[in-house]
Order: C-alpha cells, then sequence, then structure tokens
C-alpha cells in the first residue's frame, strides 16, 4: 500500500513538503522519482539541476530496495522531500538494519572497478551539496541548492 502526504507549510511561504512510503518494490521507485521530477520541474529547477536531483533520488530508493529492505514488499521505504527558497532536500529511509558506510568500498580504486558497489553513493555525493546519514545507517538526508529557470 502508497500513502501519501502533502503538507504546505503556514509558517514559510512557498515551502513544500512531501511524504511517501511505498513498498519494497521497484515499480513503485520509478513512479515517485518520475513524480518528484514532475515537482522540481514545475518549481522550477533547470535542466542540468533536474539531472542532478533525479539520479540522486533514484539511487537513494533502489539503496533502500535493495540493500536496505533486502527486496522484501513487506517492509516500505520512507520518501520525503522539501523545496525550501532555493534548496531541495530529500529523505530516503528503510527499515532494514542500516550500515555502515566507511565499509563501502570506494570504487574509484584500481581493486574495486569492476566490483559492484559504492557507486551510487558516490554519484549522491558528486550531485548534492550535502549527503548526511543517521547513526543507524538506514537513512541518507541529501541537500542541494539550485538554480531556478
Amino acid at each position: 500500500m502508497v500513502t501519501s502526504t502533502n503538507l504546505q507549510s503556514s509558517s514559510m511561504t512557498g515551502d513544500r513538503l512531501w511524504e511517501i512510503r511505498i513498498p519494497s518494490q521497484m515499480l513503485h521507485c520509478r513512479r515517485e522519482v518520475e513524480k518528484f521530477v514532475s515537482r522540481a520541474v514545475a518549481w522550477g529547477v533547470t535542466h542540468v539541476e533536474l539531472l542532478a536531483l533525479r539520479h540522486s533520488l533514484h539511487e537513494a530508493v533502489v539503496n533502500a530496495v535493495r540493500h536496505g529492505n533486502a527486496g522484501d514488499p513487506t517492509r516500505q521505504v520512507r520518501i520525503g522531500y522539501r523545496f525550501l527558497s532555493n534548496d531541495i532536500f530529500i529523505e530516503v529511509e528503510d527499515e532494514g538494519r542500516g550500515f555502515d558506510r566507511s565499509l563501502v568500498p570506494d570504487p574509484t580504486t584500481d581493486e574495486n572497478r569492476i566490483r559492484p558497489g559504492g557507486r551510487g553513493l558516490m554519484m549522491m555525493r558528486h550531485f548534492m551539496n550535502s549527503v548526511e546519514y543517521n547513526d543507524r545507517g538506514n537513512c541518507v538526508t541529501m541537500r542541494r541548492t539550485c538554480q531556478r529557470a
């Protein structure tokens, strides 16, 4: 079951917050990433910004489904995002036990170039202004300051 919330804060003009919970299935991931993209376009982000945001959200949600929830459709992924001033904040949380990012191999080293793993995290760090994880390692919060058309 997909549940969603669309809130408009009365305390900040232009502050929009969306939150949704989806089952750990790729079909739902793609659909929610496309909804986010539509909202970002309506908010006025440039094409370059949109590519960075899309890739980062997609990687975070896919990681939550595949790694965090181990593809278990009975578990959910929570996706939240906020458009505030020129910043977009994205939060993705799974129901898994979390991970220690220091144990994820660096995909740019010679010994890890052909090994899977770490590329999505590297892309998120590249595209976003900040990427932070909670202590448990099952929730990522990302921020990008965007130019708007």
